[in-house]
């Protein structure tokens, strides 16, 4: 799962040349992501927050 997971984050790796291309798989392929990404950052986020206020009381 987690390797899964890491390869839509690998941005700088090629496709591989037996994969289908279209423009719409790579315009899907961007927006999964840019969302993972978000989800990921957001998720850095509340747990900083979760501690910060953790400590802080």
């Amino acid at each position: 799962m987690w390797a899964k997971f890491w390869s839509y984050l690998k941005f700088w790796e090629k496709p591989s040349p037996d994969s289908p291309s279209s423009f719409n798989l790579k315009i899907m392929h961007g927006i999964n992501k840019i969302s993972i990404l978000i989800f990921v950052i957001a998720l850095f986020v509340i747990i900083y927050r979760l501690v910060h206020s953790l400590y802080n009381s």
